[in-house]
């Protein structure tokens, strides 16, 4: 019901329980699966004495790894954001019930039954469809209308700050002044090239740079795998085909195909007796056995005088177009092949398929050899797949599964969680059960993965090892090489700063500048943006002066020299657009300032 309410909705009150739902993390109808907490709650937090329970943040955490926007690696990350987005939740809720929000019950009334997503066929709120919608996504009415009260009081309390705090004209026409503004400067890189650096890497930098830094140099949890795996592709590999069972499965896949048919149509009525129409008809189908061209018989034979010029040809034709016996007839011919006399519609038609509209046999033999040895070996592929479920499940190791079952036991290189493994190892799911807690801490075999619908792996942990800071001595390479650059920057900024101070002093310098006139904030351009945000930073020089800044790049520095500033043109649109920009950030500024206070008041326990 959600992704219809997200999909659909155009009014206020919509917009509100997506709010609910994606941006405030809030919980629908959790009575109705965790029995309001009654079953062995566990708290988590505590907000001013009000708990937040586990299944709270589980079933936010699984909504999200559900949606597919959180890879499952992040896990425990996404738990604690969870746990700070409820805490938040329950401050604002707590905030918004001392400071007297309050919503009636006439006005939840009125936002539910305005809410297309409960109406029915006619566009009347529907009592029905209500309970249904909510039921099917695990809501109770009560629930949800509690948690829509809460959020609209929070949507209250939000846009009284929002409203609270607003912009002079005088602000609002500076900002749209300072938008439009253009600057002409020049610029010059430095890099390494460009300095004579003595770089000299002393064991106290390497051991004072290693230990500023040694976050850089930890090596993370990890594992080494062992898994067994069921292929179902690998099992047909070995399986031989019977090329009649191929051709039977050609002819099933392409057996409503459309295809180009020609007839010879002998009529029967007025003029003609169906008796005498069917001794021509077998006469034809005679003349056809006898080594006569379809053409030629059609032309002696058939009254549809018009396909009959033209060899008998009807065109291309689908299943369903000339009724069932036609096409019991006409698709069950394969290409070339010509039907015995066909009853249809005060006529006998005698058939022949000139041409299938697919792929020939030989085309897809290969194709089809590949989904029938599928086939043949999907009972020993299910068979298999549940032996190795009975037998990881009570093994004690994995070496005993694949002798069992014939499997090859493989091994993987040393892996964190957040490694982009390889093959197998990368699909999704495999890293996660590899560290849960039954495979890594309690040492068990996996739980059967299907990695697609022909192969099924287990795994187990080989070896572990927790996470560690490596030694100076094991990553000195890595260290020195960050030390070597760490001193290059500097060399190249110090003669940044000194071409700047040469510059100020109106020394003579030699520089190669490259130039950049009328540059505005949002321009397209290809001078690096570092130095058109420090561009933007200076302050406005005199009259036919420059002023000159450094700027410190990834890699090098700059030399900036701003010449001249100019107020730029009038953009209606962008001015309005920026303007509608600043009132948002003031007012989540705001919003950010509340929340700030609140939790350095709050009594949060974790």
């Amino acid at each position: 019901m959600l992704q219809s309410i997200r999909d659909g909705s155009r009014s206020w009150g919509a917009k509100i329980i997506i709010g609910v739902m994606v941006a405030a993390m809030a919980l629908f109808g959790i009575e109705s699966l965790f029995g309001l907490f009654g079953n062995d709650p566990d708290e988590v937090a505590s907000v001013n004495g009000q708990p937040i329970m586990r299944q709270q943040v589980e079933l936010e955490v699984q909504r999200a790894l559900r949606s597919g926007q959180v890879p499952p690696e992040q896990e425990r990350a996404l738990r604690s954001d969870m746990l700070d987005q409820l805490i938040t939740q329950q401050l604002l809720s707590q905030y918004a019930e001392e400071g007297g929000f309050a919503v009636s019950e006439e006005q939840l009334d009125q936002l539910i039954v305005s809410l297309s997503e409960f109406h029915d066929q006619d566009g009347r709120f529907s009592a029905e469809v209500f309970r249904n919608r909510l039921a099917s996504a695990g809501y109770t009415p009560l629930s949800f209308r509690e948690e829509l009260r809460v959020d609209i009081q929070r949507q209250h309390l939000q846009q009284g700050l929002a409203f609270s705090d607003f912009s002079l004209p005088q602000e609002q026409e500076r900002l749209a002044e300072l938008q439009r503004q253009q600057r002409s400067f020049r610029y010059v890189i430095l890099d390494e090239d460009d300095v004579e650096a003595d770089i000299a890497v002393s064991e106290d930098d390497l051991q004072a740079y290693y230990d500023a830094h040694q976050e850089r140099y930890e090596r993370p949890e990890q594992v080494r795998l062992e898994y067994v795996i069921v292929d179902r592709q690998a099992m047909a590999e070995g399986s031989d085909v019977d090329e009649e069972a191929l051709r039977d499965a050609w002819r099933e896949q392409n057996r409503d195909a459309d295809r180009q048919v020609s007839h010879i149509m002998i009529t029967f009525g007025d003029e003609r007796s169906r008796e005498e129409a069917q001794e021509l008809a077998e006469a034809a189908r005679e003349a056809l056995n006898s080594g006569e061209s379809f053409a030629e018989t059609a032309l002696r034979y058939s009254d549809d005088t018009a396909s009959a010029e033209e060899g008998g040809d009807l065109g291309v034709i689908s299943r369903g177009f000339f009724g069932e016996n036609f096409d019991e007839a006409a698709f069950g011919l394969e290409e070339g092949d010509v039907s015995q006399p066909v009853e249809l519609d005060s006529a006998f038609h005698i058939i022949q398929v000139t041409d299938i509209q697919g792929p020939t046999y030989e085309e897809q033999r290969d194709e089809l050899a590949r989904e029938v040895a599928l086939g043949e070996v999907e009972d020993e592929f299910n068979q298999r797949v549940q032996q190795l479920i009975d037998e990881s499940f009570a093994a004690d190791d994995l070496q005993s599964v694949a002798d069992e079952l014939n499997l090859t036991l493989q091994e993987s290189d040393w892996l964190a969680r957040d490694d982009t493994a390889e093959g197998v190892l990368s699909e999704p799911g495999v890293m996660s059960a590899a560290f849960s807690n039954d495979v890594l801490e309690e040492g068990y075999n996996s739980e059967v993965i299907e990695l697609d619908q022909d192969r099924r792996l287990v795994l187990r942990v080989a070896e572990h090892r927790e996470a560690t800071l490596l030694p100076l001595d094991e990553v000195r390479g890595e260290v020195e090489a960050s030390v070597v650059a760490e001193q290059q920057q500097q060399a190249v900024l110090e003669e940044a700063q000194a071409l700047v101070a040469d510059l100020r002093e109106e020394e003579q310098v030699n520089v190669d500048w490259q130039e950049a006139n009328d540059v505005s904030r949002q321009a397209d351009t290809v001078v690096p943006q570092l130095i058109v945000q420090a561009a933007f930073r200076m302050t406005r020089p005199e009259e036919g002066e420059s002023v000159y800044r450094t700027v410190e790049l990834p890699q090098g520095a700059a030399v900036v020299a701003l010449d001249s500033v100019s107020d730029g043109e009038v953009d209606e649109q962008m001015e309005t657009f920026v303007s509608q920009m600043a009132e948002q950030l003031r007012a989540q500024s705001v919003l950010q300032g509340l929340i700030d206070d609140l939790r350095s008041d709050a009594d949060i326990e974790r």
